[in-house]
Order: structure tokens, then sequence, then C-alpha cells
């Protein structure tokens, strides 16, 4: 602040006595007018912006949903620092694009999210050992472990199947009546075509046993976040992205043919199949829709020919009627 003081201190010198700017060089009247400037916009925000926290909050978010997601780590980042009060709220709504570390003792890829991270260790689903290592990491249950350990396996092969490539991982942890868990997929494109692109799945679940564990109560938050960029000659550069929060809940029975983890991935595959098919109707449909209303792919004579045509097709059917 004592830096910003000084620069408008500086410039309004020079404003106020122009034969005094001889002594001020280009480089502090140029920082002078962007801190001055600094200063009136971040005056102008706090004045405009709601004083309650909450309105705050739904604004900030509101804002998060329209910017660009592989601009995440930037604008919330830039967010905070204009309102620091609502840094802890925005970190814990704010879903951010995952990251992919390797587990030293196994080699295999996992992703880094806040549900596997205790301090400034994260926890690798293939070892169960924090990086860097904690002698008191939060770990779950032997049966809990068990369920994370094929849960793992289960979604590996999933993700396998459905993306062909990518990382994924599952976190379980226990609650006071039942468990809950996250599942994670990672898709990212290797830029090649001149295409880049990433694809973040994020499934929060929390399931509570019922009936002496005979049935189960299971709730859903999945966020997707999707982003593309090209980069071609006869189209140029576009970028294109969006991500999507869905939720469901589910009551379902638990036998041995039909454990937790039948029901928890049924579920998950039905979100995402309902998201992506959401994601192409909204982002690629409409983009698709605009872009040939601007641009029409035929000749615009050709096109009036055509017109002319149907025209006079239309007029000789009302004279014969």
């Amino acid at each position: 602040l004592g830096k910003a003081f000084r620069c408008v201190l500086l410039l309004s010198l020079v404003c106020v006595c122009p034969n005094c700017a001889s002594v001020v060089d280009e480089s502090w009247r140029v920082e002078s007018y962007w801190c001055w400037t600094s200063l009136l916009v971040t005056w102008w925000i706090s004045t405009t912006m709601p004083a309650d926290q909450d309105q705050q909050l739904d604004c900030a978010l509101d804002l998060m949903r329209r910017l660009p997601p592989q601009q995440i780590e930037k604008n919330l980042s830039d967010l905070i620092d204009l309102v620091p009060n609502l840094c802890e709220d925005l970190l814990s709504s704010v879903d951010q694009p995952l990251k992919v570390t390797k587990d030293k003792s196994t080699g295999r890829d996992y992703l880094l999210c806040d549900y596997n991270r205790d301090g400034d260790s994260y926890r690798s689903p293939w070892s169960n050992t924090y990086d860097p290592p904690l002698s008191d990491g939060a770990v779950p249950s032997d049966k809990l472990r068990k369920l994370e350990v094929d849960a793992n396996t289960a979604f590996d092969q999933y993700r396998e199947m459905y993306f062909e490539a990518g990382v994924s991982s599952v976190y379980l942890w226990d609650l006071d009546h039942g468990f809950a868990g996250v599942v994670l997929i990672k898709k990212a494109g290797d830029g090649s075509k001149k295409i880049k692109g990433c694809w973040d799945s994020i499934h929060v679940v929390e399931v509570q046993e019922k009936s002496g564990g005979k049935n189960a109560h299971y709730k859903l938050t999945s966020t997707v976040m999707l982003w593309m960029q090209t980069n071609k000659e006869a189209s140029g550069t576009m970028n294109l992205g969006g991500s999507l929060t869905r939720q469901v809940e589910q009551d379902c029975s638990v036998s041995e043919n039909q454990n937790h983890l039948v029901n928890i991935g049924r579920m998950i595959e039905d979100m995402e199949n309902k998201i992506r098919s959401t994601l192409n109707e909204i982002y690629f449909g409409k983009t698709r829709d605009v872009v040939n209303d601007l641009r029409s792919v035929q000749n615009l004579g050709d096109a009036r020919a055509q017109q002319d045509a149907q025209r006079a097709i239309a007029d000789a059917l009302k004279q014969r009627k």
C-alpha cells in the first residue's frame, strides 16, 4: 500500500504541477498511472458489490461459472485477491482442474484433489501412503480400504473403456452411518492434429446404510469440466469450454451380487452419459447453429437461384388451384 500511495502522490504531483514532471521518469509515471487505476477499480468494486457476504459469494460463484474452465486457477486467484474474506468459501466451493502425479513406490499415476490431501501431503490410492510422508495422515478403515482398492481397479477399467487413456482415482473415507468417496477421471488431449482439450470429472458420493446394511441411500454430486481448443488454417483459433454440475439421490438394495461398488458405478455411468449429452447439445450443438447462421457454406448466387426456383414452384402450384 505504501508503494501505491507513493505512486499516487507522484501522479498527483505531476498532474498539479506540470513543471515537476521533469523530475519523474517515464517508468514511474506509467507505474503511477496503473496504481491509480487499480485503486479506482478496487474502490468501485468495493462500493458496488453487495455488502452481505452470502450475496458476495453468490456473485463470485456465478462469475466463476461463466469463465473459461482452462483458466479456473488464475481466475480464482484473482477473485481471492479482490475479495480476501471469501478465500475459504471459494476454495471449498469451486472445483479446480485435477492434477496428476506419480506414486514413487508403485510407479502409477494418480490424481490430486482436496479429498486425498492432508496438510501439504497427498495420499496415493495405490499404496495408501502420503507424499510427502505423513505419519498421522487420515486413512480409511481396513474394510473400507478393501472397497477402495476394488473401486480403483473397477474405475480404471471403466476409464479405459470410455476414454481409452487418461488417469482415474478413487478415494473413500468413513462416516458415522456409512461412508463417502470421490471418483476422479481426467483425460487430456495430446495436441495432435492441432487440437487441444481436457475432460475433468469429479463425482462425490455419500452412502448412508439402512436396515442393517441391506439398503442404502446414495447421494451423488457430479461436476464435469470440459474445454477444447483448435488451431487450423481453415477455421483459425477457436476456444470452447464449460462446466456442468448435477446431483441425484437414489435408494438401492445391497446384497452380495449387488454391492456398493455396483450401485455407485451404475449411478456414475448414467450421470456421465447424461452430462456428456447435455454438453454436446449446449456447447457443440448451439455453437454449430450459431456458426451456420452467421456463415453460409453454399454460394450466395446458388442460394438465390434455389430460392427463386422454390418461389416459382410455389406460384405454379397456386395457379393450378
